[in-house]
């Protein structure tokens, strides 16, 4: 029999980052990169998928594909969309963005152990944040921002936030803020479940 902490060193160590649009999460996880380690978005998958189906990249178009896909494969579509990118990754250490639900959770601790880090932001820093980069699903004014909210707490977003180990507010701080606390709470992680 292997023991508990044979298990974890030989595992994968998988940090899912989660929170509202615009809350930070993008800018967060680049941290995982500049440590080293490799990264998965699970909403790039969703974006694939919208391509496939050959409709434009807008903000509804993106959420009605991640609507169907839960509805016909359940609510781990796409975390089991995402789990090849995580296997097949030859790093220790893989960061995943955009997790919504505790379902996508336990498919991926199937594969190491999981770690949750939310970023939060205040609703009007969110909005700002969404406008201000630019992407096609970025919303155009406050009611598609308001939709796309709700649309993300229906597939359970607030239950996984509430479930983190760790929550970092971006409320009132730099980017550069931002990084340094994420940056802390990453190699304390690692530190913790490599040793």
């Amino acid at each position: 029999m292997i023991s508990k902490d044979k298990k974890i060193k030989d595992q994968k160590i998988i940090i899912c980052f989660t929170g509202m649009p615009g809350a930070g999460k993008t800018t967060a996880i680049e941290i995982v990169k500049d440590l080293g380690y490799d990264t998965v978005n699970m909403g790039q998958g969703v974006r694939e998928e919208t391509i496939r189906r050959d409709l434009p990249l807008t903000d509804k178009n993106v959420g009605s594909v991640m609507l169907d896909m839960r509805r016909k494969n359940g609510m781990t579509a796409i975390a089991q969309l995402t789990l090849p990118k995580i296997l097949s990754s030859k790093k220790k250490v893989v960061g995943v963005d955009g997790v919504r639900n505790i379902e996508e959770i336990e498919v991926f601790k199937d594969a190491g152990e999981v770690k949750i880090l939310a970023i939060h932001g205040s609703p009007e820093v969110r909005y700002n944040y969404l406008r201000g980069r630019r992407r096609k699903d970025s919303p155009e004014s406050r009611k598609p921002f308001e939709k796309r909210d709700e649309r993300e707490i229906s597939v359970g977003i607030l239950r996984i936030i509430s479930l983190a180990d760790e929550v970092i507010s971006n409320n009132g701080i730099t980017i550069e803020q931002l990084r340094e606390k994420t940056r802390k709470v990453l190699i304390n992680w690692v530190n913790q479940l490599e040793h």
